[in-house]
């Protein structure tokens, strides 16, 4: 089975006859196991080259890069083998044509919300009083449909998402990591960098996992497509986001894994540091690799085949053999 590869030292990374080899600045030497390697992130500085590169391309690895405060900066993308010039017209022609972007839009929408329920009624279930904000989240989704352009779906998707964060503070159990606002750029306090990084890593692994498909991952439907990145990945966020990446925030965090000593305050921010990342990373992974019975198939599958399911149903909707559903979790 492919793995996911986090290079948190800074270094150099090259080819080395048929496999990868990364030396750290302290002189340590690893060899990579080419065959096994999904994808790389690196949180480190690194040095590479371009037979590196070719190499990498060959292998059809993705490499993922974040800057010294954990943010995700960009990811290296090899050519596409799977690229399907019609596949690339039917999401051309989905995002043109606004009715077609817009039920699309709502659809990402609706699984974010419904998963969003999801995680609520879960802790509502433990005796932690969640009605109201319940309350308010059916009722904003209940707008949902009457939008009749993407920026007033953006805006209650935004005022959703403002009301289930009012509600972390019921779930967190952890007097120090109470949340005040959502704050990114930089994140102001330890929730919100946990949240800021979670995402970061999601939106890399549904990048990667794009890239397996005939999809094309600049053309996004919930999220404007531009010159300057990818968008169809933080359309299919939306809906894990919920069930991965804030389920990993409240168990590490409840179960008191990490701490203020994870976290190092910089120029107005506050960010993980390497063994805040590595306690995050170990999590989530684990949780990309659990297994749950999923109905419409009659098995069970990991959150990393679900992600990938996803894109599988939504190129079914562009040819139109099937409208598209988004996943609601049923466990």
């Amino acid at each position: 089975m492919s793995e996911s590869i986090y290079v948190f030292s800074s270094g150099e990374i090259k080819r080395k006859q048929n496999t990868i080899y990364f030396e750290d600045k302290d002189g340590n030497k690893k060899y990579l196991p080419i065959e096994n390697i999904r994808e790389i992130h690196f949180l480190g500085e690194i040095t590479l080259n371009k037979d590196f590169l070719e190499y990498i391309t060959q292998k059809e690895i993705i490499l993922h890069f974040y800057n010294y405060y954990g943010y995700y900066v960009g990811s290296y993308y090899p050519r596409e083998h799977y690229n399907s010039g019609y596949m690339i017209l039917k999401q051309a022609e989905h995002y043109l044509d606004n009715s077609k972007r817009l039920a699309l839009a709502k659809k990402f929408v609706e699984g974010a919300y419904k998963n969003i329920l999801k995680v609520l009624n879960y802790y509502h279930k433990r005796e932690t009083n969640l009605e109201t904000h319940i309350k308010k989240i059916m009722s904003l989704s209940e707008k949902i449909n009457m939008c009749e352009r993407i920026d007033e779906l953006m805006a209650i998707e935004g005022n959703i998402r403002e009301t289930y964060y009012d509600a972390f503070n019921e779930i967190i159990e952890n007097e120090d990591f109470k949340f005040d606002t959502r704050t990114k750029r930089p994140p102001e306090n330890m929730i919100n960098t946990l949240i800021s990084f979670g995402n970061s890593l999601i939106y890399t692994y549904i990048l990667s996992e794009i890239y397996k498909t005939h999809l094309d991952p600049r053309i996004g439907f919930l999220h404007t497509t531009n010159f300057r990145r990818f968008s169809l990945n933080l359309d299919i966020a939306e809906i894990f986001k919920p069930i991965i990446v804030d389920r990993v925030i409240f168990n590490i965090v409840n179960k008191n894994m990490i701490s203020k000593k994870d976290f190092e305050e910089k120029l107005g921010g506050l960010y993980l540091k390497d063994s805040g990342r590595k306690i995050f990373i170990d999590k989530i992974e684990e949780k990309l690799k659990t297994t749950v019975e999923y109905k419409k198939i009659g098995k069970s599958i990991s959150y990393r085949r679900l992600i990938r399911l996803e894109l599988y149903k939504l190129e079914k909707h562009l040819i139109g053999e099937e409208e598209y559903e988004p996943l609601v979790a049923e466990w």
